[in-house]
Formats: C-alpha cells, sequence, structure tokens
C-alpha cells in the first residue's frame, strides 16, 4: 500500500525519462508501472540477488535520479557515497542501513532514511527477511554515486546483528551455491515479491504445504517468517488444527511441537 501511494510521487520527479532531447515539451510525463523492464543490480556493486524496477532519471535542468529496489534476503549494496546525499524510503519489509564506523541500523516500511553528501554508507535487506524500498538521488556534474568496496560477510561493527549471509547461504551455500543462489534470486528475490499475493497470504500458503507434507525443518523457518510477515501465532494454530482433518492428525501434532518451539523465541530470533 505504501508504494502504491509513493509510486505517483516518484513518477513527479520524472518530467523527462531519457534526456531532454527525447521529451523536449515541457508536458508533465507519465511512465506506467511495469512499462520498463526490471533490471538487476550489478555484481560488482551489490552482494546477493537486488533488482530496480521503475528507474528514472530527469533531463536537464533536473538532476534527479531513482527507482524501486528490492533487495532478496542478506542482499545489499557495496559501501558508497553519494556526491549530494540520497533519499530511502522503505515501502516493505525488514533492512539495515550503517554509516562507516557507526552502528548498524534496523529500518521499516514507512521509514525515511536521509544520507547526507559524502557519508560513506551501505543498505540493504535483513538477513532473514526481504526490502524494498525507494531511492532518490541527485547528480552533481553527473555523478550521483561514487562506489567502493563490498560489505564483508560479518559486518564491520561489533553493535551489528550478525553475519549478513542468507539463511540459504548459510544452510547449503557451500556445498551447493547455485542452490541457494536460485533460492534467494528466483524463490525469495521474484516468486515472493510478486504483487498477486501479500507476503503475509504466501506464509500462510507455505506453512499449510509445508505442514500437509509433514517437512518440519522447513516448517520451522518459515514458522518465523510468517511471524516476521504479520501472520499471529494464533492465527498459525488455527492453521494446524484446521489441517488435522485435511492432512492428516500426526502431521497436524508434529507442526504443533514445532510451532512450540518457535513460539518460544522473540520474533527475528535464529
Amino acid at each position: 500500500m505504501i508504494e502504491r501511494l509513493l509510486a505517483p510521487c516518484a513518477l513527479l520527479f520524472c518530467i523527462g525519462v531519457a534526456s531532454a532531447a527525447e521529451n523536449p515539451s515541457p508536458d508533465v510525463t507519465i511512465i506506467r508501472n511495469g512499462s520498463r523492464p526490471a533490471v538487476a543490480g550489478p555484481e560488482q556493486n551489490f552482494t546477493g540477488a537486488v533488482r530496480v524496477d521503475s528507474a528514472f532519471r530527469a533531463p536537464a535542468p533536473g538532476r534527479s535520479s531513482g527507482g524501486v529496489v528490492s533487495f532478496a534476503p542478506g542482499a545489499r549494496t557495496a559501501w558508497h557515497v553519494h556526491p549530494l546525499g540520497q533519499t530511502l524510503i522503505v515501502t516493505e519489509g525488514a533492512g539495515r542501513v550503517q554509516q562507516w564506523q557507526g552502528p548498524v541500523e534496523e529500518i521499516r516500511p514507512g521509514d525515511v532514511i536521509w544520507i547526507p553528501a559524502g557519508v560513506k554508507h551501505w543498505h540493504g535487506a535483513s538477513p532473514t527477511q526481504a526490502m524494498r524500498h525507494v531511492a532518490i538521488t541527485e547528480s552533481l556534474d553527473g555523478t550521483s554515486t561514487v562506489w567502493m568496496e563490498k560489505v564483508g560477510d560479518a559486518a564491520p561493527d561489533a553493535s551489528a546483528p550478525g553475519p549478513l549471509a542468507t539463511p540459504a547461504q548459510r544452510m547449503y551455500g557451500d556445498i551447493a551455491p547455485k542452490l541457494a543462489d536460485l533460492t534467494d534470486r528466483v524463490l525469495y528475490a521474484d516468486v515472493w515479491e510478486r504483487p498477486g499475493l501479500s507476503k503475509r497470504d504466501r506464509s500462510l500458503a507455505t506453512v499449510s504445504a509445508l505442514v500437509a507434507m509433514n517437512r518440519p525443518d522447513q516448517l520451522r523457518s518459515h514458522l518465523r517468517i510468517a511471524r516476521e510477515n504479520g501472520v499471529t501465532e494464533t492465527e498459525l494454530v488455527e492453521s494446524i488444527t484446521h489441517l488435522a482433518f485435511y492432512a492428516g492428525w500426526p502431521n497436524a501434532v508434529t507442526a504443533i511441537a514445532v510451532a512450540r518451539e518457535v513460539f518460544a523465541k522473540p520474533t527475528g530470533a535464529q
């Protein structure tokens, strides 16, 4: 919902898209949602699966540019600076931002982050949840971003919440790196980001399937994700109870035992 409200605001920055020569008239230009293909974040500037939608650049004399950026769990930018600063508006998920030698800060939907000119920083998704934000940047002499070294798998500050690698990378990235990459890039950065269902509904569907198939190991992680996506413990228990009559009593009993274990930990705990 927040992203839908912000999309027209982002378009207002786009009086023209490619150049003044392409759009010499002073008329307002509207770039329809989905009219431009999404592009992947360049590997040299990002770690993990990152997608940029609705990219725009204003023609002169305007100097703003930006887009809607989606990060898979654990994905992040490299260290970088903006000559004239940057504004980020989080629209979905949970993320992290850190300036050089500062603490890692959690960011949530509705948060607006102003990064001053010349401040070295990075931003991206939390280790367990994807994140999407609107990014708006201005250019100085044609340069909006100066990219630097990548952020390591361990956050550089002791106050950071542990490794930034994704759950898939931690579980089997060492033995099956392609499977971990597909999990992050296709399943979480694409399928889970499709607008046809909310993440809350996708979590309910996934949890129900794992209960029915009696997959306790995968259910454990998806019960945690479901809570992060807004599904209450009461709703999850009721879903398992309902499934006992359709997926089998033993499956439901196993699922409740897993739920008891997961619910004993605070939301966001590994």
